[in-house]
């Protein structure tokens, strides 16, 4: 079968949870069907709806610059350019099934678009960029408030403070510029630099590229219930974003809840902690990732008696790591900076506790998958999708999201009590392995196999 996958952004320059799926899954897949990966990147070196094809690992990567020049909030989720570049890619790959991962810098109408090419539309839900336009998290970082529910008019007040807002601001600026290579290589420099980047957005934001109202906030949730009936199934990987998503409109018979699969990780044995707990974070340095949350906790733990170390790319969100970097001054903390992810063994082969201190409602971690293979316990924050990984006491310990004390009572636990660390290793290490990324490919490709045959009408 032809299956063409669809994500927001891909490798090798974005490498967050993701992408990193979408792209091992696309692997295995590829030893049964052709497989092509359609994404796009906000590139303003490159002209706005640039179609460049590539491939990455062997997987051939159609990748369309969008540099989100929009004149409309409706261009921002329906960007006429990218519609057309959209629709080109699906007459030259004529996918039996479009398999999307995320429509955030695409477009909500490629499943339709999709569709009316005959081919069926699956979805992986992986966070909530359908129905949140701030990027996607359900969170306001500015009144530092977690929507439990869709509150347009917050929504409204949301938008204008968010990185989307500057990209589009910034996209307008490229769109008029003429040296588009100078402009590219600036917005590259201008994230490695803090002060710069706040100034930025600061000015950008005095002069919004157009006002965004609750009603236009409207629009955009229906046309996001209008992708709910263009996509034949939607695959959770947790329970949690598959209640979210059936409480937001999508009918419980659509949705079909199945971890993510994983790629092995060797699990050794792990000798007996004999001097200071050894603390790690794995993932993207991102203020809903919650790291500033442990950097305070940790603060309360003697110098002495732990080390903590941040794995990740600093300048994915420099000005954040920038803030984190003041914050740990004085700290036993390292900022590791990104690895290899063939690599990822050996991160965790350097940690005793992973913590995931979350402020989103996060879905299925895959650093929560990884550490678990490694033999490691976590501790992590009670919510979304990572309250149904870590079991409270066996194989980790839970605490509220956002409350310094009480992650730093489940440090000072370990720290104080290492013969509790070892119990939650051995329970760690007594589970049954998860699901393989191939185990993952072949359940997909049966949901291919069913879909397409439906489609033409005959029982699989």
């Amino acid at each position: 079968m032809r299956i063409l996958h669809a994500i927001h952004d891909f490798l090798p320059r974005h490498r967050a949870g993701s992408e990193l799926y979408a792209y091992e899954l696309c692997r295995a897949l590829a030893a049964e069907h052709d497989v092509t990966v359609l994404c796009a990147d906000f590139d303003p070196s490159r002209p706005h709806g640039r179609v460049d094809w590539r491939v990455h690992d062997g997987l051939p990567v159609v990748e369309v610059v969008n540099n989100w020049p929009a004149s409309s909030f409706e261009e921002t989720y329906r960007p006429p350019l990218v519609n057309d570049r959209i629709g080109r890619v699906l007459h030259a790959v004529q996918p039996h099934v479009v398999h999307v991962h995320n429509l955030q810098n695409l477009s909500f109408d490629l499943p339709r678009l999709a569709r009316a090419r005959g081919a069926s539309v699956v979805a992986t839900l992986h966070d909530y960029t359908l129905v949140c336009p701030s990027g996607g998290q359900r969170i306001h970082r500015a009144e530092q408030h977690l929507c439990d529910v869709i509150d347009t008019e917050r929504c409204a007040r949301c938008f204008p403070e968010s990185p989307v807002a500057a990209h589009i601001a910034w996209g307008r600026i490229a769109a008029r510029a003429h040296a588009p290579r100078v402009l590219g290589r600036l917005w590259r420099s201008v994230r490695r630099y803090p002060r710069l980047t706040r100034r930025l957005q600061t000015t950008i934001r005095r002069q919004p590229p157009f006002r965004v109202t609750r009603q236009d906030i409207d629009r955009r949730l229906d046309a996001a219930r209008a992708v709910f009936d263009d996509v034949d199934l939607f695959v959770a990987p947790s329970r949690s974003i598959g209640s979210e998503f059936e409480r937001l409109g999508v009918e419980p018979q659509k949705i079909k809840v199945s971890d993510y699969g994983v790629v092995p990780l060797p699990r050794g044995e792990r000798p007996q902690r004999t001097g200071p707990l050894r603390i790690g974070y794995v993932g993207t340095i991102v203020w809903h990732k919650g790291v500033h949350v442990l950097v305070d906790a940790v603060r309360g733990l003697s110098p002495s008696a732990y080390t903590l170390s941040v794995f990740g790319n600093p300048d994915t969100f420099a000005d954040y790591s920038a803030a984190l970097r003041a914050r740990a001054a004085g700290l036993p903390v390292r900022f590791e900076g990104p690895f290899d992810r063939t690599n990822a063994a050996d991160v965790y082969s350097q940690i005793d506790v992973l913590v995931v201190p979350s402020l989103w409602l996060e879905n299925s971690p895959l650093v929560v998958h990884e550490a678990f293979q490694a033999g490691i316990p976590v501790v992590g924050a009670r919510i979304g999708g990572i309250a149904e990984l870590v079991a409270d006491g066996r194989t980790g310990l839970l605490f509220e999201p956002g409350s310094t004390p009480g992650l730093l009572a489940a440090l000072r636990d370990l720290v104080e009590h290492p013969e509790r660390l070892g119990a939650l290793s051995e329970h760690v290490r007594s589970m049954s392995r998860a699901k393989s990324i191939g185990e993952d490919a072949l359940e997909w490709s049966a949901i291919y196999a069913n879909l397409a045959a439906r489609r033409r009408g005959r029982p699989a």
